[in-house]
């Protein structure tokens, strides 16, 4: 047999120890064995509340630092875009004649709040007109008219072409209320605007259509008693030529207006 040494007082300890822990696993409602963990974060938490006021104070410099190289920045930006503007207003002015719109004006606002920090910068940015001398510029999109509208929009397009565009441009009517000059005028831009980006032209004037390099006839036919569907058909080279001297002469194409259209699709190439 052998002898074994006992203690009653550390087993009274080794009890006490371990009704400590169940009291603690239920009071923060965690098992026994996460309580050192759960330890080890109140620690952590403890020390951050007791660094506080450091950490407050180095968000602040930091916070401040931050809004003093945004508004140098954003300072920049605005001396940057007020150039920009002015050059843009010069670019556009040079299309404007040629388009019919000799006595518009075509004016870039920038207002500057440097209370006003955003994403982009301190300024707000609107492309305002005149479309008569004498009259107060407002708003582009509010002052110009339908067909004013487009050609602006069109020398904007001309004079920005260099700089970046989207892939593909739509122009539906560009042409709508224009004569032969105007629409010829518009026709040159368009191609020019062409050699950057794809455009897509909806136009019923011959010299505009005249420029293109491409050509589908949109036209609506009857399916049905009640029923009209929409036709689009690819016009080769050699048939465009009628279809200009159709929109030139009318329903009844004369040897007049197949000459008109030749001589419009010769200086067009």
């Amino acid at each position: 047999m052998r002898e074994t040494e006992h203690d009653p007082r550390e087993l009274e300890s080794v009890e006490e120890r371990l009704f400590a822990l169940r009291a603690a696993s239920r009071k923060y409602s965690v098992p026994v064995d996460d309580l050192n963990s759960l330890c080890d974060r109140m620690t952590a938490d403890l020390a951050d509340l007791d660094a506080g006021e450091d950490k407050l104070t180095a968000l602040v410099e930091a916070a401040a630092k931050a809004r003093t190289d945004y508004d140098r920045r954003a300072a920049a930006l605005s001396t940057k875009r007020t150039k920009a503007a002015r050059a843009l207003e010069k670019a556009v002015a040079v299309e404007l004649p040629d388009l019919k719109l000799e006595r518009a004006r075509f004016i870039v606002e920038m207002s500057s709040d440097p209370q006003g920090r955003g994403r982009t910068g301190i300024d707000q940015v609107e492309f305002h007109v005149q479309t008569n001398p004498g009259t107060r510029p407002g708003p582009m999109m509010k002052v110009a008219s339908g067909g004013e509208l487009s050609r602006f929009l069109l020398a904007l397009k001309v004079s920005l072409a260099d700089k970046g565009s989207a892939p593909t441009l739509v122009f539906d009517e560009i042409d709508t209320g224009v004569g032969g000059a105007v629409a010829e005028a518009i026709g040159v831009r368009l191609a020019r605007l062409a050699s950057k980006v794809q455009v897509l032209t909806v136009t019923h004037a011959p010299q505009v259509a005249a420029r293109a390099e491409g050509h589908f006839l949109i036209a609506k036919e009857a399916t049905g008693a009640d029923r009209v569907a929409t036709r689009v058909q690819r016009i080769d080279k050699d048939y465009r030529s009628e279809e200009i001297a159709r929109m030139l002469a009318g329903s009844v194409i004369t040897e007049e207006a197949r000459a008109a259209a030749r001589r419009l699709l010769t200086a067009a190439e």
